[in-house]
Parts: structure tokens; C-alpha cells; sequence
């Protein structure tokens, strides 16, 4: 038990460095020496390859609407990998990844990671591994739920045109506001697999100031010579649950860059009140849920006090 305990403590210190260092308190090279400069980075141009990075845990209501996004509205312009680490024992998502894998989309190569899922419960490890062996030009890093609807990936290969960006994100995104579990859309999401669509009414945008978790595209040499935090220990060790995702400040940090936002239409994301990854009490529930509202509602009174 004390074993445990002090395992525990140094876990919550590492954590907590990590997050002071991605804030600029020590030197990114101490870490990740072998970041290739932007002139060593290629200038691709021509029909790109661009591989999407997924993770789900007991989402498939979520998967399923971003997995459906590239059937409605698949790209002409480039050719997309969709890579989504799972664990098997999610019997959900393993189901819906079988429905999808039977379909033909044009320029879209399905392409499933399947690991234990005290692995899964660590996202930095399946996109590190993700990005080590990728053979795309660029690399989006992102999350279940977020949509690449109507234009979205068109407008993307012609803004990655010549470019040699460490990281870049889309300078918009529109999003629900929290929906409770209740909710139709997510209702329509749980139901058998199924191809499924969203009415883009109930979606504002929003515009990050920078390359946040689902919003991280990244440059694929840069991907093929750092990984994503493949450093940074903690990041890279299974875990007994899941884990609150704080790697891509980590990553942003590691790149030396916070992204170059560019304009692309069609960046669609489900917010959601309650996390279905996580384990614990109804109260340890509700808890999670009354914080998720309080920071929500926080962010968006700082977006708008910066308008």
C-alpha cells in the first residue's frame, strides 16, 4: 500500500513538471533534441496523404458520427488514412469499426489500432506509436468527437500546399453547446451501427487561439522524428484508467510551437457534458460533470471578453 502510495505522489509530481515546463519554465531541447528544423522539414505539394489519429474508450456514439463524416463527405483532393486506436474489450466500438471496415470510401484507407486498454487509458501512447510509423505528409491528431464535414478536407490539402509548419490547426470550429446524455443526437449515435449525420444548425463556431488536443495537425517529418511525446516517460506508461489527456501541451511544447492557425470550413465538434471514459462513485460523477460545466462556462466568457 505505501508502495503504491508513493507511486501515486511521484506520478502527480511528474504530472505537474511536465505541465510547468510546457508552460515555458525549461527548455524544450532538455527533452526532445532531435526536432527537425522548419528547413529540413519537406515542402509537400500534389495529392497530400494525411493520416487522422483517434482514440476511443467507450465513445462509439461519438466515433460513429466522425467515421460517417468521411463517407457523407469523403475528400477529393487528398488521401486520408483514418487510424483509431481502440481496445477490443470495448465490444461497442469494436462493433462499429467492423461496420465501417466493410465500406468503400473513395481516398479513405480504414486502418484500426487495437491495444490492451491500460494502453488505450493513455492517449500519448497510441498517438506516439501513430506517429513514429507514419507514412503521410501530415498527421491530424484528434479526438471521437469531432466531424470533417462538407469541405473540410478538400480545403485542408490546399492550405498543407508547400507548406513546412512543425504544427498547424483550423483557425474555426463549430460546436454544440454541452449536451447531456439525454440528448437525441447522442441518443441516434448509440443505437446499432449505423451511418449517422448531424444537423448543423445546433453548431456556433468557435476559433481556438492555438493547436489544442483534437486540433493538432502536425508535419509528418516531424511526427517520423520526435513521435508525439515519445520522451516524456509518464506519457508513455499504461495506466489503470483513464487519464485526463495533458500531452498535447506537452507536444506543443516539445515542437516549439503553439500552431499556425489556417482557414478550413467543416470542422465540426460534439460537446458533451459527461465523460463515459471515466470509473468511479455517482458522486465522483457528478462531481466531473458540475466541474466540465464550471470550466465551459468560464472558457466561453473568455472567448467572448476577447472579442
Amino acid at each position: 500500500m505505501r508502495a503504491g502510495l508513493l507511486k501515486s505522489v511521484y506520478a502527480y509530481f511528474v504530472l505537474w513538471f511536465y505541465r510547468l515546463a510546457a508552460k515555458g519554465w525549461v527548455p524544450p531541447r532538455w527533452f526532445e533534441p532531435a526536432l527537425p528544423s522548419e528547413e529540413e522539414c519537406r515542402a509537400f505539394t500534389g495529392k497530400l496523404e494525411v493520416e487522422v489519429v483517434s482514440h476511443c474508450w467507450q465513445y462509439a456514439h461519438f466515433l460513429a458520427y466522425q467515421l460517417s463524416s468521411l463517407v457523407h463527405f469523403p475528400p477529393e483532393k487528398l488521401h486520408l488514412t483514418m487510424t483509431v486506436c481502440y481496445s477490443p474489450e470495448d465490444e461497442k466500438t469494436a462493433r462499429l469499426l467492423a461496420f465501417f471496415e466493410g465500406m468503400e470510401v473513395p481516398n479513405v484507407t480504414w486502418n484500426w489500432m487495437p491495444f490492451e486498454k491500460e494502453s488505450l487509458f493513455r492517449r500519448g501512447i497510441g498517438r506516439n506509436q501513430a506517429a513514429l510509423n507514419t507514412n503521410a505528409h501530415w498527421v491530424w491528431f484528434t479526438d471521437c468527437d469531432l466531424m470533417f464535414r462538407k469541405g473540410c478536407l478538400d480545403a485542408l490539402a490546399e492550405k498543407l500546399q508547400g507548406r513546412r509548419d512543425a504544427l498547424v490547426y483550423p483557425s474555426e470550429e463549430r460546436c454544440t453547446e454541452l449536451l447531456r446524455e439525454d440528448n437525441p443526437m447522442l441518443q441516434q449515435g448509440a443505437g446499432e451501427p449505423a451511418l449517422v449525420d448531424v444537423d448543423d444548425s445546433e453548431f456556433t463556431a468557435r476559433h481556438p487561439s492555438r493547436a489544442t488536443g483534437p486540433l493538432q495537425i502536425a508535419h509528418g517529418d516531424v511526427c517520423r522524428a520526435v513521435g508525439y511525446c515519445r520522451s516524456l516517460r509518464l506519457y508513455q506508461t499504461p495506466a489503470e484508467q483513464w487519464r485526463k489527456a495533458h500531452e498535447d501541451r506537452a507536444f506543443r511544447w516539445l515542437v516549439r510551437s503553439q500552431g499556425a492557425p489556417i482557414d478550413i470550413p467543416g470542422v465540426y465538434r460534439i460537446r458533451h457534458v459527461q465523460k463515459g471514459r471515466y470509473s468511479g462513485s455517482g458522486t465522483k460523477t457528478r462531481f466531473r460533470t458540475w466541474l466540465r460545466l464550471l470550466q465551459s462556462w468560464y472558457r466561453e466568457g473568455r472567448l467572448d471578453r476577447r472579442k
